[in-house]
C-alpha cells in the first residue's frame, strides 16, 4: 500500500528499504522506520519536534499521565476493526501503540514528520510499519485505510478523505476549551477559550460527524519533572515567560484534563 512520494508510484520491498519502478529508492533507518521525506518536501532541516520535546513527551506519557485518553482512544479504534489503519502525526508512538494492542490482526502504520519522534516510536512496536513523511503528502494509496488517527495534530481535510476508504472513517482526538485550563491560568494574564468544534466546520463533503464523546478528568502534577515535561511538550512552553514557567515547575497543582473524540466517516 506504500507508494512513492516522488512518482506515486508503488513501493516494493528491496534488500534494505523500498523502491519503485521508477527506480526512486529508500532506506530502512537501522531503528526499523522508512524515511519516505524527501529534502524538497521539506521546509526545514529538522521538521517537526525536536529531540528535547519529543524525549519530555515520552517522559510524560510514560508516567502514566493520559493513560485513560489513550485507553479510550484505542477501544474506540478497535470497536471500528479496521483491516488497515494510520495514526496520522503519531509524534514519539505512546497512542499509536496502545491502538496496535487492540488491533493485533491490523495492518497498522504511522507517521510523523519528525525524524527523532519515529526514532523512538519504531521502538515501541515493531510489528508496525514507522514511516517519516508529510502529513500533506502520506505515501499511502487512495482508499487504503479503513481508520485513521489524529491526536493532538494539524489535520490536511483532503488528505484524509483521500486516504480513507468508502465507509472508513478519521477519529480525531483533540482538547476542549477546559483542556489545562489551570495551567493556562497561572501562564497567561488572559486565558482565551477557544472553539472546541471549530474544527467541524472544516470537514469536506462527502465526509460527516457520526460520533462524538468528552473525557474529563482531574490530574495532579506532582513532580517538578512531570510540570516541567508537560511544559516542554506543549506550546505553552515557549509562548509564556520564563517566569511563569518557572512559578509553574515550583509548586504542585492540579489541573483539568478535558479532550473530546470525533469519529468522521466517508461516505
Amino acid at each position: 500500500m506504500l507508494i512513492c512520494p516522488l512518482c506515486q508510484g508503488p513501493l516494493s520491498t528491496v534488500d534494505s528499504g523500498v523502491a519503485c519502478p521508477s527506480g526512486h529508492r529508500f532506506d530502512r533507518a537501522r531503528q526499523g522506520y522508512l524515511n519516505l521525506l524527501p529534502v524538497q518536501h521539506k521546509h526545514s532541516r529538522a521538521p517537526g519536534d525536536n529531540q528535547a520535546m519529543v524525549e519530555a513527551r515520552r517522559r510524560f506519557l510514560d508516567g502514566g499521565h493520559y493513560a485513560p485518553l489513550a485507553r479510550r482512544l484505542a477501544e474506540l479504534s478497535a470497536e471500528r476493526a479496521p483491516q488497515r489503519w494510520l495514526d496520522i502525526g503519531c509524534g514519539e508512538g505512546y497512542y499509536t501503540e496502545q491502538i496496535g494492542g487492540l488491533l493485533p490482526d491490523a495492518e497498522g502504520y504511522a507517521l510523523d514528520i519528525s525524524r527523532e519522534a519515529v526514532k523512538r516510536a519504531c521502538k515501541r512496536a515493531p510489528h508496525l510499519t514507522w514511516l517519516v513523511a508529510s502529513m500533506a503528502r502520506v505515501p499511502l494509496a487512495d482508499a487504503s485505510c479503513q481508520l485513521l488517527a489524529s491526536v493532538f495534530s494539524p489535520l490536511d481535510w483532503d488528505e484524509a478523505k483521500r486516504l480513507l476508504a468508502p465507509g472508513g472513517g478519521l477519529l480525531r482526538m483533540g482538547p476542549t476549551t477546559d483542556h489545562l485550563l489551570e495551567l493556562r491560568a497561572r501562564l497567561y494574564d488572559e486565558v482565551r477559550p477557544y472553539d472546541d468544534q471549530k474544527h467541524l466546520s472544516l470537514i469536506p463533503a462527502g465526509m460527516r460527524l457520526t460520533h462524538s464523546e468528552t473525557l474529563e478528568y482531574r490530574l495532579r502534577l506532582e513532580s517538578p519533572e512531570a510540570r516541567a515535561d508537560l511544559l516542554a511538550m506543549t506550546p505553552h512552553g515557549w509562548r509564556a515567560s520564563a517566569e511563569r514557567r518557572a512559578a509553574v515547575i515550583d509548586e504542585d497543582f492540579e489541573v483539568n484534563v478535558a479532550i473530546r473524540y470525533d469519529y468522521i466517516v466517508k461516505d
